[in-house]
């Protein structure tokens, strides 16, 4: 049996949950089909996923199609969850990417079309609803091959599309329309079947033809698309067998050393961390001790998920996904033994927006700490952050309904009434050029016993933080290096304007140590001064998100709409006129998204529809723009030297004694 990890992704209410629950249903893995309206099906199983509708965590289903095990994870689609999808993308062997043909391509399908092709993750498309209202199943094709680095080849035909009526009939690969199209499309990557189209057709039978888009699947180079109808099964079946005959899977070693990823965390009824895992290579058995970043835990149980259920197991092979009880300082990303995934960057933007959360009675502040800190375990990307000083907490988001989302969490789950601040937008700093800093152990002001020598220069934009040691690394013992190296990354989350370095690259130049008197606790309190000069010597420029912007309107409301994204800022990139509609394109900062936002439908009569999504980040015009920073400031040397030694020398017995 042959292991398939296998994606669900779409945009939000292109009906991606609705062909999970037709999949399980054909495959007999569950007996009644589910609805997302009615809040009863299979993947949604958290209360606000049921109330809402909407995904709101990943959630993995297994079922068998002939020898091949499916592995389905299905995932939100809202892009306020984008993080969720992110998690998953680096175990999937293939994907099923959702488009609804009433509304076609949408923002999100451009970003996750994006992200797979980034990864090399095969994919095909499920062009869904074409029984409703609108549907436009041949136009969706055409829009995908325009719009999208993709070559889309129609496996069905659909007959009365738009209508109750609806009929898809799946193409035989040995007739036409579809031989004609596959063998011209497979010809332009495949010379030998180029050379047989045009001398020898008749070497050219249905099961070769099938083998070579398998091939050309697997590359990337091709993108079978499917039309149907999730929620009454049409077009199902074609795309159910595609899933077991024409998506790869990954070649896995049971019998070699462990290695994986925990991609997702949960808590048990009593309240135990349940971490999702999926196992690259390896075995792994009850009771085994795991190495984790935070050292090593002892399995305490195993569930697998198989046919719709999660079963209790002694061991769990390579290519399965497991639910691993008893690594309770697991955290998501961590990587299990030799992680053969590591090395990957973030695939989608980082959230752009920042909010304060209060709670409502003060005596629950304490309470809505511990939650909100339980809730960052299972999205590392809110970026939980608290001023102590002032006793504020901070959470990012990548939208409202989010923030929506996680009060609700907090009510629910926690009993705990929370306020939230109107949102803000979060601005980055980018280093402008090279600099340098150096604090030499027994040297003042240096009060401790480590030499750091840190240089920082800018990569591409981008490209990420990264960090690399200069120096030779026998002359001190490895923890002390680690200590630097995490730190580095921990203090690059407040620049000199407080807000986030990006795309930075820091090198360790100059390290020593006092043998046996220094700790690694010497160099990660030294660490953050050094890093500080050297990004001060640099410079650092603040930059906000831009946003992309489509737009779609009717044409006579053109003018009122131009005015108004002139005077917001956005710079067109492109427009057209079709058969009195107008499609523009452009780019704006972030924080005018929601203002434009506010007046569309005014402005055109509630016909105008507008996707805005992550682009880049520009510097921010005007004077810098601050951020009230957490912690100590190790760009006022005095002042982080002086919070240091006070909390070195611990409480005041005078103090607790109470006198």
């Amino acid at each position: 049996m042959r292991i398939l990890n296998l994606g669900i992704l779409a945009h939000v209410d292109a009906g991606k949950t609705s062909l999970t629950e037709r999949l399980l249903f054909d495959a007999g893995v569950i007996d009644t089909l589910g609805s997302v309206d009615t809040g009863n099906t299979q993947t949604d199983s958290l209360e606000l996923e049921r109330q809402r509708g909407i995904t709101i965590r990943a959630a993995v289903v297994s079922f068998t199609i002939d020898d091949t095990v499916v592995n389905l994870i299905d995932t939100p689609g809202h892009p306020d969850f984008i993080a969720e999808v992110e998690r998953v993308l680096g175990l999937l062997d293939a994907a099923v990417v959702v488009v609804s043909a009433v509304e076609g391509v949408q923002a999100q399908t451009r970003v996750l079309v994006r992200a797979l092709q980034r990864l090399a993750v095969p994919f095909v498309f499920f062009i869904n609803k074409v029984d409703r209202l609108g549907a436009r199943y041949d136009d969706v094709l055409e829009v995908l091959a325009s719009q999208l680095p993709v070559r889309p080849i129609a496996m069905s035909a659909i007959n009365e599309a738009g209508s109750k009526l609806a009929q898809v009939e799946a193409h035989d690969p040995g007739r036409e329309p579809l031989f004609t199209a596959l063998c011209e499309t497979l010809a332009e990557n495949d010379e030998v079947l180029l050379s047989d189209y045009v001398l020898a057709p008749d070497r050219l039978t249905a099961e070769r033809l099938q083998r070579s888009l398998a091939d050309q699947v697997a590359a990337g180079l091709v993108h079978p698309a499917f039309g149907g109808a999730a929620m009454t099964g049409a077009g199902v079946p074609a795309l159910t067998a595609a899933i077991a005959t024409m998506l790869p899977c990954r070649r896995r070693d049971p019998d070699g050393p462990v290695a994986g990823k925990i991609f997702k965390i949960e808590r048990g009824w009593g309240g135990e961390k349940l971490a999702y895992m999926h196992l690259t290579s390896g075995t792994v058995q009850l009771r085994q001790t795991l190495d984790l970043p935070k050292g090593p835990a002892r399995v305490t149980a195993i569930h697998v998920f198989e046919e719709g259920r999660v079963r209790n197991v002694a061991s769990v092979r390579a290519g399965q996904i497991a639910r691993i009880s008893g690594l309770g300082g697991a955290r998501i990303g961590d990587a299990v033994g030799t992680d053969l995934l590591l090395g990957g960057r973030s695939h989608f933007a980082p959230p752009t927006l920042e909010t304060r959360v209060l709670a409502r009675r003060p005596s629950d502040s304490a309470a809505l700490w511990l939650a909100l800190n339980q809730l960052a375990e299972q999205d590392p990307l809110i970026n939980l952050r608290r001023n102590e000083e002032a006793g504020e907490v901070f959470l990012s988001l990548y939208g409202e309904v989010q923030k929506e989302v996680i009060q609700s969490t907090l009510l629910t789950d926690f009993g705990l009434e929370a306020a939230f601040e109107e949102s803000t937008v979060i601005c980055v700093e980018r280093v402008i050029g090279a600099g340098s800093g150096l604090q030499t152990i027994f040297k003042e002001p240096n009060p401790f016993l480590a030499t750091v020598g840190l240089r920082v220069e800018p990569r591409p934009h981008g490209a990420g933080n990264s960090f690399a040691l200069d120096v030779d690394i026998g002359q001190m013992p490895a923890s002390f290096y680690r200590a630097v190296e995490e730190t580095v990354f921990e203090t690059l989350k407040q620049g000199f304007f407080g807000w986030q370095v990006i795309d930075c690259h820091v090198a360790m130049i100059a390290a020593r140590h006092s043998s046996p008197s220094s700790t690694a606790a010497d160099f990660r309190q030294l660490t953050p001064l050094v890093l500080a000069t050297a990004l001060s010597a640099a410079q650092t420029v603040i930059c906000e998100p831009i946003d992309r912007l489509d737009i779609e309107t009717p044409a006579e409301t053109l003018n009122g709409l131009l005015t108004l994204l002139a005077k917001s800022g956005v710079a067109m990139t492109d427009s057209v006129i079709a058969n009195g509609v107008a499609r523009l394109e452009g780019t704006v900062a972030s924080a005018a998204v929601q203002g434009i936002q506010q007046q569309l439908p005014g402005l055109t009569s509630g016909m105008g529809t507008m996707e805005a999504s992550f682009d880049h980040y520009a510097p921010m015009a005007g004077a810098p723009r601050s951020r009230q920073r957490s912690g100590a400031d190790p760009f006022n040397g005095s002042e982080y030297l002086l919070r240091m030694r006070r909390n070195s020398a611990g409480p005041d017995p005078v103090r607790e004694k109470g006198g």
